[in-house]
């Protein structure tokens, strides 16, 4: 490690901080409807589509307008790529996406998963590219923020004229797209392109190369696909290569841009979270929560990536960094960006359901890839998704308020609600539904013989990529390891099942979470109520999620890098 890489990472720590706040007081506004000057266009959108936007809907409603519009988006996008190659804007006369593909890959992008078992350079078209991916890029991020704005809403209210109602999915759907992803994309497109991401509409081109060879160089609206990428935490990349590609990431300073908007809207709804329940205290100790569990991994990660690989050195390769070398473990990085960067981006695109990628985490040392791992296990709920972080961590708040509760032998409260049978009973549906696809489908791939007819490895290495893979498919994150063939009928079906469950299996109880809560009435607190704020609470907070992971799935775990880890170190710890 380097004191340039610490002071690269503390930089961004503290550009994420500085606009948590201002952004966040801009989502409370969004969403509290005080915003005007986008609301001529809002009012027409709701005409035409045939939204009462006054209607206040009970969470069933809400709910069932979730489901019917993620699944029409998703048949229209099947649709689209089944019929590709009769569409235009297909310059390259690309064919239609075989069917099984089709199917993974619309549901991938209606789960904001963007899992890709193609190279998006040679199978989409720029019609696909902008009227389908970029479509589910903003639509499936603004699903994740309404969900987690219902869910605070609940949180908020109570008892009364609430009656379970969490507001109105429509307008949340619009106002998330029309008053933030648009607008932040827009400037984050501008800055791509002035650091030379490219956003044409050019055939690809045929260049020669200085050794006299002929290559074909792939061409596109790259930057307007690559801001709402990172801003919505979707991580398809226009190339297959994603953001290690020069046409998309050729900076260090698109880098920092790209690895940054990851983060800023999950961080911000954290902050929003604490005004909207009128206790910006807790708020903070739950965004402190996610931030020291944020640099555990990151410190991990570089940390491991930094000492290099074992074998390198013992077969004289020069693992330390010095003025004319990197050190480190170089494999399957980019020289520009190097150990620092690839190790921040590797965290924070599996802390959030990004999933973009600026280095192979195959080629990571097995600790530095059990990491990205565990981030997407323990259901990415530090910062996380868009939307998906926050309602994420908020199951794991309620579920810490109940532990605490039992410890002091009273009914938990939260908030000034009580925490009884059915939130509990929805608490642990979300919990269990993640596991329970990680775990069955990563062990029925690695007894299948269509399983492992996809690995290019064995032995825990192999495992690991299944292991990653389910954990990514299931999460909601789209990055791999890349060592596995994903473009079969047996993963991209199971994987594409596995998106689903880990998109809808946990958005319903989290609907029907809040709304239970809005039903409650607020009780006042009293000497043995628990505090929700402060280094106790955090404390207990981080505490919870890493047990409820740990016992979950140190077992696979064990299996995969920790057993690797050994191997690779013959026999002990380096």
């Amino acid at each position: 490690m380097t004191v340039n890489g610490w002071l690269q990472i503390a930089f961004y720590c503290a550009v994420l901080l500085a606009v948590t706040k201002p952004l966040g007081l801009y989502l409370v506004k969004v969403f509290d409807g005080s915003l005007q000057w986008l609301r001529p266009i809002e009012r027409a959108l709701y005409r035409l589509s045939g939204v009462h936007a006054e209607e206040d809907q009970h969470w069933t409603q809400y709910t069932a307008g979730m489901l019917l519009f993620s699944l029409a988006s998703l048949v229209l996008t099947y649709a689209v790529l089944r019929l590709q190659h009769l569409l235009p804007l297909n310059p390259q006369h690309f064919a239609s996406v075989p069917d099984r593909q089709a199917f993974e890959t619309a549901a991938s992008f209606t789960t904001n998963t963007n899992w890709q078992s193609y190279s998006g350079e040679s199978t989409m078209s720029y019609f696909t590219q902008m009227t389908q991916l970029a479509f589910h890029n903003f639509a499936s991020a603004a699903v994740g923020i309404a969900v987690a704005v219902a869910l605070v809403r609940g949180i908020a209210r109570h008892g009364g004229e609430a009656r379970g109602r969490l507001g109105n999915f429509w307008v949340d759907l619009t106002r998330g797209t029309l008053y933030v992803l648009l607008p932040l994309s827009l400037l984050l497109s501008l800055a791509m392109v002035q650091q030379g991401v490219i956003q044409n509409f050019k055939p690809y081109l045929e260049v020669t190369t200085l050794e006299g060879a002929k290559q074909m160089l792939a061409m596109g609206p790259v930057a307007s696909q690559e801001a709402i990428k990172q801003l919505g935490t979707n991580g398809g990349g226009f190339f297959n290569a994603n953001s290690a590609h020069p046409f998309e990431n050729p900076t260090p300073w698109s880098n920092f841009l790209a690895v940054f908007a990851i983060f800023a809207i999950p961080s911000a709804l954290v902050y929003y979270f604490g005004r909207a329940v009128r206790h910006v205290a807790h708020g903070w100790s739950v965004w402190a929560a996610m931030f020291v569990l944020f640099i555990a991994g990151v410190g991990v990660t570089y940390w491991t990536e930094a000492r290099g690989n074992p074998i390198h050195s013992a077969r004289g390769v020069d693992v330390v960094a010095s003025a004319t070398n990197p050190g480190g473990n170089m494999e399957g990085k980019e020289v520009r960006f190097g150990v620092a960067n690839s190790s921040l981006f590797a965290v924070v695109t599996t802390d959030a359901s990004c999933g973009a990628v600026n280095a192979m985490h195959d080629s990571f040392t097995p600790l530095a890839g059990l990491v990205p791992i565990v981030n997407m296990q323990l259901g990415e709920v530090i910062f996380g998704g868009v939307g998906a972080g926050l309602y994420g961590m908020l199951i794991f708040v309620v579920l810490t308020v109940f532990i605490a509760g039992l410890m002091v032998g009273r009914t938990p409260e939260y908030l000034g609600k009580k925490i009884q049978a059915r939130e509990v009973q929805m608490t642990m549906l979300y919990v269990l539904a993640a596991a329970a696809s990680v775990l069955v489908f990563t062990a029925v791939s690695s007894v299948s013989a269509d399983g492992l007819k996809g690995l290019n490895n064995a032995g825990p290495h192999g495992f690991s990529e299944i292991l990653y893979a389910f954990s990514s498919a299931t999460a909601n994150n789209g990055s791999a390891f890349a060592g596995l063939t994903g473009s079969t009928y047996w993963y991209n079906t199971q994987l594409g099942i596995a998106m689903l469950i880990g998109r809808f299996a946990l958005i319903v109880p989290a609907l029907a979470l809040g709304g239970f809560l809005a039903e409650k009435r607020i009780v006042p607190d009293s000497a043995g109520t628990f505090p929700v704020s402060g280094p106790l609470f955090s404390t207990l907070l981080i505490s919870v999620v890493l047990i409820v992971g740990a016992l979950t799935f140190f077992p696979a775990l064990a299996l995969g890098p920790i057993v690797e880890h050994l191997l690779m170190g013959a026999g002990r710890l380096f």
